[in-house]
């Protein structure tokens, strides 16, 4: 609701795109990421926490979904798209939601 109220347009969800990005800005030519920080091996506390039980597989899962982020924003990138990535832990800082309206804005030169 704060892109509309700001005036970004987007949809969710971007079939058909690299990854299925959650959110796609097609007339910035900007796709959004929203990773949980467990799952897509964030460096932040939660994502550098160890699983418990099979760990080895869950280590090995989180190595290639990491892979797999940066293949995807490769990807994205040449096709000539911007990539942004929100993090499970940015969310549950007060004021993300400016912060992200704020990268989305045009750069002023």
């Amino acid at each position: 609701r704060a892109l509309r109220a700001a005036g970004i347009g987007y949809r969710l969800g971007g079939r058909g795109l690299p990854g299925r990005p959650d959110l796609v800005m097609k007339g910035r030519r900007t796709v959004v990421f929203v990773h949980g920080c467990f799952w897509h091996g964030h460096d932040c506390p939660r994502g550098a926490r160890q699983p418990k039980g099979n760990a080895a597989y869950w280590i090995a899962k989180i190595d290639r979904n990491r892979a797999r982020d940066a293949r995807v924003a490769d990807e994205l990138t040449a096709a000539g798209w911007r990539v942004l990535t929100l993090w499970e832990c940015d969310l549950r800082q007060p004021g993300w939601e400016g912060r992200l309206i704020a990268a989305l804005r045009p750069e002023t030169a």
